[in-house]
C-alpha cells in the first residue's frame, strides 16, 4: 500500500516521469474543456438548445475532480497543508460550486476559477527555470514599494484637490453632483481612460481639464520609471551572486554549480 501511495504521490505531483506528464497533460485538457463547457452554457442560445446537456457535462466533469482531489489528499504525506496551500484551495473550488448549485442558483459558474489550474502547464513545460526572473520582478516590486506607495499618496491628493475644483467650478447643473462624482472623473481623467461620461462644460472647467490630462500623461511615466531602476538594480544584484570566480561570466541560473563560460566550479562549499 505504501508503494502504491508514493506512486500515485509521483504520477500526480510530479512530471519527471512519462505517467506524470501524462498525468498532467490529461487533467488540464479536461480543465480547459471544462471551463469552455461553463462559458458555452452563459450564452443564452446555446443554453437554450444545449443546457440539459451541459448542465449534466458539468455534474460529469466536477466526479472526476472530486475523485482526482481525494486521490491527491490520499497521496499526498500532509493531506491537510496541502488542502490549505493555493493549488489545494483551487482544486476544492474546482468542483465545490457544481454541488452547491442547486442550493445557490448561479454559483456553478464560479467553477471558471478552476482554468487557475492550468497553471501547473509551468511544471509541464519545465519553465520553472524562469523563476529566477520572477524573483527579480518580486524584488523590484518590493525595493520599489514605498516610493510608488508615496506617489500613489500624491496623484490621490490630485485628484481630491481636482475634484474639489471641478465641482466648485461647474457644478451640479454640468453633471457633477457631489465631490465623490468630481473624483471620479478625475481619474477618468487622470488616467486617460476618457469615457465622456462627465465632461465640463464651462471655459473654465475645460481649462482645468486640459491641465489634468497633460498631468495624466507626466504621471503614468512615473511609476515605470521606479520601476524600471528597481527592476535593472534588482537584476545586476543577481547577476553579481552568480558570478564566476575565475572568468566573471554572468548570467547562470540560480543554483548552477559550474560555469557556462569556463567551467569553473562556481562555490567552493560545493
Amino acid at each position: 500500500m505504501r508503494l502504491d501511495r508514493e506512486r500515485a504521490r509521483k504520477i500526480i505531483f510530479e512530471s519527471d516521469t512519462p505517467e506524470g506528464r501524462r498525468f498532467d497533460v490529461w487533467l488540464i485538457g479536461l480543465i480547459i474543456a471544462s471551463v469552455l463547457a461553463i462559458f458555452a452554457d452563459s450564452l443564452p442560445a446555446v443554453h437554450a438548445s444545449l443546457g440539459p446537456w451541459l448542465y449534466g457535462v458539468e455534474w460529469l466533469f466536477a466526479l472526476i475532480f472530486t475523485v482526482e482531489y481525494g486521490f491527491r489528499l490520499w497521496s499526498v504525506e500532509h493531506p491537510f497543508r496541502y488542502a490549505m496551500s493555493f493549488f489545494g484551495i483551487v482544486d476544492l473550488l474546482a468542483f465545490l460550486p457544481t454541488y452547491a448549485s442547486p442550493f445557490l442558483p448561479g454559483s456553478q459558474y464560479l467553477i471558471a476559477i478552476r482554468i487557475l489550474r492550468v497553471l501547473r502547464v509551468f511544471r509541464i513545460l519545465k519553465l520553472t527555470r524562469f523563476i529566477g526572473e520572477a524573483n527579480a520582478l518580486i524584488d523590484a516590486l518590493r525595493a520599489s514599494r514605498r516610493k510608488i506607495a508615496v506617489f500613489l499618496v500624491t496623484v490621490m491628493t490630485l485628484i481630491v484637490v481636482a475634484g474639489s475644483l471641478m465641482y466648485l467650478i461647474e457644478g451640479p447643473e454640468n453633471g457633477y453632483t457631489s465631490i465623490p462624482a468630481s473624483m471620479y472623473w478625475a481619474v477618468v481623467t487622470v488616467t486617460t481612460v476618457g469615457y465622456g461620461d462627465i465632461s465640463p462644460h464651462t471655459p473654465l472647467g475645460r481649462i482645468l481639464a486640459s491641465a489634468l490630462m497633460i498631468t495624466g500623461y507626466a504621471i503614468i511615466a512615473v511609476p515605470t520609471g521606479i520601476f524600471s531602476v528597481e527592476y535593472s538594480d534588482a537584476v545586476r544584484r543577481r547577476e553579481a551572486m552568480h558570478q564566476c570566480p575565475n572568468c566573471s561570466a554572468t548570467g547562470h541560473v540560480a543554483h548552477a554549480a559550474f560555469c557556462w563560460r569556463c567551467g569553473a566550479q562556481l562555490y567552493s562549499g560545493r
